[in-house]
């Protein structure tokens, strides 16, 4: 199973991490987040976001329009974004045109999309239908007062429930107190777990030591 690790924001911090080789690393460009990278963001010499060969950059977006998340994808070569708002299918219809469409000039790169829904106690998936033909993920995460890094967990078994046609990152509460229980959703199309404040020593700061313990159980 692949690991994202989510809201990157400190330079030395980002180098420690990627040392130890995820598959993902999520960085927040949403203002009213405490992990917000803010507009001035670099990391790596004279580069806008260099990391290792082999990790995927993932942009983190709520609500923004679509015209300052294709900057920030021009900007930092991000390799996914994960929209964390109430974008709607349109919106991700749109943006895929628009990375994608012959002749756009904007955003020329395949930048895959991952669409997150917030699950409570219970979940409609028929809302996740008409999303199916314009995202390559779906992203399922706590339903909490913040847009994600909330720190704990929904009920799994709210997952039974869905048809796991699209491939999904789990998220929400994961730390090394439960990531051993994410074996028992093995029948379901997880591509990744994506981990945050579980793992912090304070917001946008991860703890490395955690970060290699929980490597060695995957």
């Amino acid at each position: 199973m692949q690991l994202k690790i989510c809201g990157m924001k400190q330079p030395q911090n980002i180098a420690d991490i990627s040392a130890l080789n995820p598959d993902y690393l999520g960085f927040i460009f949403y203002e009213k987040s405490k992990r917000y990278v803010g507009e001035d963001f670099v990391v790596g010499q004279g580069h806008a976001l260099t990391l290792p060969k082999g990790i995927k950059k993932v942009g983190v977006f709520v609500n923004a329009s679509l015209e300052y998340v294709l900057a920030k994808v021009e900007k930092y070569g991000l390799d996914l974004v994960q929209l964390h708002g109430e974008e709607s299918p349109e919106y991700c219809r749109d943006f895929r045109w628009a990375i994608g469409g012959k002749g756009s000039a904007v955003c020329p790169t395949k930048t895959k999309i991952i669409k997150v829904f917030s699950i409570g106690e219970t979940f409609d998936f028929q809302q996740l239908e008409p999303y199916k033909p314009h995202c390559d993920y779906f992203l399922f995460d706590t339903k909490g007062k913040e847009k994600g890094g909330n720190g704990f967990a929904f009920n799994w078994n709210v997952l039974k429930n869905y048809d796991n046609e699209k491939p999904f990152f789990l998220s929400g509460g994961l730390s090394l107190e439960n990531i051993e229980k994410v074996n028992e959703l093995s029948d379901l199309n997880i591509v990744a777990i994506d981990v945050n404040s579980g793992f912090e020593i304070e917001a946008g700061l991860k703890d490395v030591e955690k970060i290699k313990k929980l490597i060695e159980i995957l």
